[in-house]
């Protein structure tokens, strides 16, 4: 028995558990952060992802992620992910990285409810998905991961700050600013009205569980269960940075709003997480809390840019996240690299090519998304009408009768 094999399939298999897991952790956090009227269509939302995702991965994102490359843009394509991609000289078997992968496709696919949430589409919400899943993540994943342009590049993006979690961020961008504000958000003379989530229990349990699921998210994507001293590392630097994050997203919230805010402080953390992914291999525990920090930075100054000044609605502070965050930790690498990065002697090049292509996946999400959500919104629609806004999704979407909606009624009967 090749014991070597064995153990780096279950250690692969076993961090994609953990990140399956993160979908329960995305449906908390955007089910706590929002209101009650609208939990069930969020819980919708998140399921979808990854039952689509991962059909749609299998059927045709996969090949073209990891399929024989075609003038680095491009995989050759394999219809329902058939045949040996022997080429990526793979040490654990094909299903195994499949479902690896197939996960992190999910992650992406679902960063974009959370900044579109009670005010979308459940059909229109369907087919993002089904597009990001099957043409515009597995694009960029084979410039990074799958052979293309930006990994003969040298780019640097171990588990997905940018892959994963920027591309979803841009995407939640066009979906969050094309689909416009909730209703009573922003006043006729462009005052930010707060609309306070139902549960931050939930929203704090949420951001608990992807924390957890982070653990199989970085150390997960070595692929082996055999390079200890590399997972153990990537446990030390991913919970540090995401440490860090709250601590300086909760030190600034005070000092900007006199007291720590919740919702930002839990943020920090998941900004920490995103940040981290792409360098979590390369730096060092003293970089992690550096990426970390920056990233709780990011959190305050992001969030209040999206909303206050763009004046984008975004429920849960997603594109911040996962948009800005990702793109801050991928070019951090740069940076902090113990090998090639700006402060340990590498000079500039390993920073430019990390913002060649962070530029570009933006760039490629922006466009190609802003085309989707454009072709979507001339069809069927984005966005519900304002009665049904008000009544809730979970009512008019999926004619589920909520906790809060049976009191509202029974109130009224009163």
């Amino acid at each position: 028995m090749d014991y070597a094999l064995a153990i780096d399939t279950i250690w692969v298999l076993l961090a994609s558990a953990l990140v399956f897991f993160m979908q329960a952790g995305f449906a908390m956090v955007e089910a706590g952060f929002t209101r009650a009227k609208n939990a069930g269509n969020i819980i919708m939302k998140n399921i979808i992802d990854l039952s689509i995702g991962s059909i749609m991965f299998w059927v045709i994102g996969f090949g073209i992620m990891f399929g024989l490359d075609i003038g680095g843009f491009i995989g050759e394509g394999s219809f329902l992910s058939i045949g040996s991609f022997e080429h990526l000289e793979l040490s654990i078997p094909k299903e195994a990285f499949l479902i690896f992968q197939t996960v992190f496709c999910a992650t992406a696919a679902t960063i974009v409810s959370g900044a579109m949430a009670e005010r979308t589409k459940f059909v229109a919400y369907i087919i993002c998905s089904m597009a990001i899943c099957a043409i515009i993540y597995p694009i960029v994943g084979h410039w990074i991961w799958g052979g293309g342009w930006l990994s003969e590049m040298g780019f640097h993006d171990f588990a997905g700050s940018t892959v994963v979690h920027s591309l979803g961020g841009w995407a939640a961008l066009v979906g969050a600013r094309m689909i416009g504000p909730r209703l009573g958000k922003y006043s006729k003379i462009g005052k930010t009205n707060a609309i306070p989530g139902h549960s931050v229990t939930l929203g704090a349990l949420g951001v608990f569980i992807l924390w957890f699921g982070w653990f199989g998210f970085n150390p997960g994507s070595t692929l082996s269960g055999m390079n200890v001293d590399s997972i153990s590392h990537i446990f030390v630097t991913t919970n540090l940075s995401a440490a860090a994050g709250v601590v300086s997203a909760m030190f600034i919230s005070f000092l900007r709003y006199k007291k720590p805010d919740v919702s930002m402080t839990l943020n920090g953390a998941l900004g920490g997480l995103v940040a981290i992914t792409a360098g979590t291999d390369i730096v060092s525990p003293v970089g992690a809390v550096a990426i970390g920090t920056i990233a709780g930075l990011t959190i305050i100054f992001g969030i209040e840019f999206f909303d206050k000044i763009l004046k984008i609605d975004d429920p849960v502070g997603a594109i911040t996240v996962h948009g800005l965050c990702g793109a801050v930790g991928t070019i951090a690498v740069g940076i902090f690299a113990v090998d090639k990065g700006l402060l340990y002697g590498g000079g500039f090049d390993l920073l430019v090519v990390q913002s060649i292509g962070t530029i570009m996946v933006f760039l490629w999400t922006i466009i190609v998304s802003t085309i989707l959500f454009k072709l979507i919104d001339l069809t069927i629609g984005l966005r519900v009408t304002a009665e049904d806004e008000e009544e809730g999704l979970d009512i008019v979407e999926h004619n589920f009768e909520g906790h809060d909606i049976l009191e509202r009624r029974q109130i009224e009967v009163n």
